[in-house]
């Protein structure tokens, strides 16, 4: 099923676009609000997911950069191995697929991921996995490469558990 790559591709392109406007017209760690509980807010993360590693000493960029690299060669093997049936898969693992050639190619031109989508809460005490900024909760900062990551294992995961229940 490799007619999917296009929406791979799709990602890889809204990705970088959106990047590169943000990273030309934001200002690093300066937010600018869009409206209540969001911001676009530009921010360079040489880790993986919420930071993981960030602060590792540039080893991680190559390690992150290789994994990914990895994943996508095995996707585009399970790609071609599905049949014309199975599209909510090949559509998750196409979203997949785009969202990690976009911070790969990040980190190979810039040694971090760039990240701009900044969502928040306001209060005193947050929730885990928001981060405390002056009495506001901030999800941690990403990008299109990272949605799509997030919707096409909502997607795999949705296909999952519709075969485990063929009656639904």
């Amino acid at each position: 099923m490799l007619k999917w790559i296009w929406l791979s591709a799709v990602v890889v392109v809204l990705d970088q676009l959106t990047k590169g406007v943000a990273d030309a017209l934001l200002q690093l760690y300066r937010p600018v609000p869009v409206f209540s509980l969001f911001n676009f807010t530009l921010m360079y993360n040489e880790g993986a997911a919420f930071s993981f590693l960030g602060d590792a000493g540039g080893w991680q960029r190559w390690l992150f950069t290789i994994l990914a690299i990895g994943i996508s060669v095995f996707i585009v093997l399970w790609l071609r191995r599905l049949g014309p049936a199975q599209r909510l898969e090949a559509a998750g693992l196409s979203l997949v697929l785009g969202g990690a050639v976009g911070n790969v190619i990040d980190r190979l031109l810039h040694g971090h991921v760039i990240d701009f989508l900044d969502f928040y809460y306001r209060a005193d005490t947050c929730l885990p996995l928001f981060v405390p900024v002056g009495g506001e909760c901030h999800w941690p900062a990403f990008n299109i490469a990272d949605s799509a990551i997030t919707v096409g294992v909502v997607l795999l995961l949705i296909d999952t558990l519709r075969r485990k229940n063929p009656d639904s």
